[in-house]
């Protein structure tokens, strides 16, 4: 009996024990359940997020008009940068046949100004001394005149002083250096020619000032002939160093090694580099593209120089001018090139609209309309070289120095044609002097009258 009531007191233990373990075991089954079905919806979710992104970036879209206004400001941008090469060269062309003609001027209008002044100056000097003259000046030339006659007489001076410069000694001097040498060398020379441009302009108008100043006020100042003679040394000077400049031109073209060449072209991402990433407002600009306007015409001009020296030395071969042709349109061509890049990227880079080129333009035909009037305060080519830095002189000087040794006219055949115009002096000439040229040289001069005779007929008209 006992033991039976012991079996009926630990049987509620065991089921109160099974009860518990079955409890632990269900609890353990749910939670793994539960943390399976979290599994599998995180993984489901995961699955479900990643198409859901491929969709939404494939598939996703957007307006463009929700912020008009900075997209139509950089259409216009890029619209303005490309625009910037076209204005930039109708402004080089302008200022380009400006510096031309102020080039120009020192061969052709000069040399005449300067034979009417001299012809004044004599013709007053004796009114003045025989009293043939009504009044009478303190002066003898007007300014204007005084200023041709200095400028002619220094163009004069420095072109006998320049034909005793041995081109050829220069040019083996120069070509037998590195071509290192040779590169630092030639941007020293650009260095020294901006230098000079810099320079030069002031020390010819403070002769021009000096020699013209009114003489009732009071004058200090050295004198005329210190600064003539301080005028001149800087032409003389400047002239050597732009013969150095179309000497080492010289030798990078006519190398064996393009090396030289190629080198000097790439001389021109220096100058890139150094305007691209600087400050800019309208004035600067303005200056910078004067500065261009002149270093693609004295650029211009060297090449020119080169040419002749060439082809002088190969004796006027065809064939040698078509082999400097390329190199000589392949410089030019790298030239304009980096000024349109350069002036691309600083008007982008700062803000300046492309219209700009025209206000340049404006203020350059300004200067030139400035000159034409009746009370003007200065020449055409002095206003060109105050505004651009382009003096003329030097230039002008160089040339004639290369033209005369380079253009020789041989004595037999001045001595053939001298023959061909005393034989038409005869009693008994055979021809007429103007048939006679024209067989020899191919001029016949009937059209050109003909043209020349329409032409004064229409522009100059008598009022009846």
């Amino acid at each position: 009996m006992s033991t039976t009531n012991n079996e009926i007191y630990d049987q509620p233990k065991r089921l109160r024990f099974k009860s518990v373990t079955n409890v632990q075991q269900s609890s353990n089954e749910i939670t793994s359940t539960a943390i399976g079905k979290d599994i599998r919806c995180r993984d489901e979710e995961k699955s479900a997020s990643l198409f859901a992104f491929l969709h939404v970036e494939l598939t996703r879209g957007y307006l463009l008009e929700h912020d008009e206004e900075r997209f139509s400001a950089r259409r216009e941008k890029v619209y303005s940068f490309i625009k910037i090469p076209q204005e930039l060269e109708k402004f080089m062309a302008y200022g380009f046949f400006q510096c031309a003609d102020s080039l120009l001027f020192v061969y052709t209008f000069l040399p005449l100004r300067f034979l009417i002044a001299f012809w004044s100056f004599c013709n007053r000097l004796f009114r003045n001394c025989f009293g043939f003259s009504s009044h009478h000046s303190k002066s003898i030339l007007k300014p204007a005149e005084t200023c041709d006659v200095l400028k002619g007489f220094i163009l004069l001076v420095c072109s006998i002083l320049m034909c005793y410069i041995d081109t050829n000694m220069m040019y083996h001097l120069v070509k037998s250096q590195s071509v290192m040498k040779l590169y630092i060398f030639y941007n020293m020379l650009e260095v020294g020619d901006r230098l000079f441009s810099a320079f030069g302009q002031d020390t010819i108008d403070a002769l021009f000032w000096t020699a013209t100043e009114p003489r009732d006020r009071r004058r200090e100042h050295l004198g005329v002939i210190p600064h003539l003679l301080f005028a001149m040394t800087y032409v003389f000077l400047h002239s050597i160093l732009v013969l150095f400049q179309a000497t080492t031109l010289n030798v990078a073209f006519n190398s064996n090694n393009k090396s030289l060449l190629i080198i000097m072209m790439s001389n021109n991402f220096v100058e890139l580099k150094g305007s691209v990433f600087k400050k800019f407002d309208k004035n600067n600009l303005f200056q910078v593209s004067c500065s261009d306007v002149r270093e693609r015409l004295h650029l211009s001009v060297l090449l020119f120089i080169v040419v002749l020296q060439t082809m002088k030395e190969y004796m006027w071969k065809e064939e040698r001018f078509w082999i400097l042709a390329p190199d000589c349109i392949l410089v030019l061509t790298f030239e304009v090139i980096i000024d349109w890049v350069k002036h691309a990227f600083i008007t982008r880079f700062n803000e300046i609209p492309y219209g700009v080129y025209r206000e340049y333009t404006v203020s350059l035909a300004y200067d030139v309309a400035q000159t034409r009037q009746k009370y003007a305060f200065s020449d055409h080519s002095d206003l060109v070289a105050r505004r651009m830095g382009f003096i003329p002189l030097p230039l002008g000087v160089v040339i004639t120095r290369v033209l005369v040794h380079a253009v020789k006219v041989d004595g037999e055949y001045t001595v053939s044609l001298a023959y061909d115009v005393a034989q038409t002096r005869q009693k008994y000439a055979f021809s007429d002097h103007s048939d006679l040229v024209a067989r020899r040289m191919g001029f016949i001069p009937l059209p050109l009258g003909v043209v020349i005779t329409r032409v004064l007929v229409h522009a100059v008209k008598v009022d009846g």
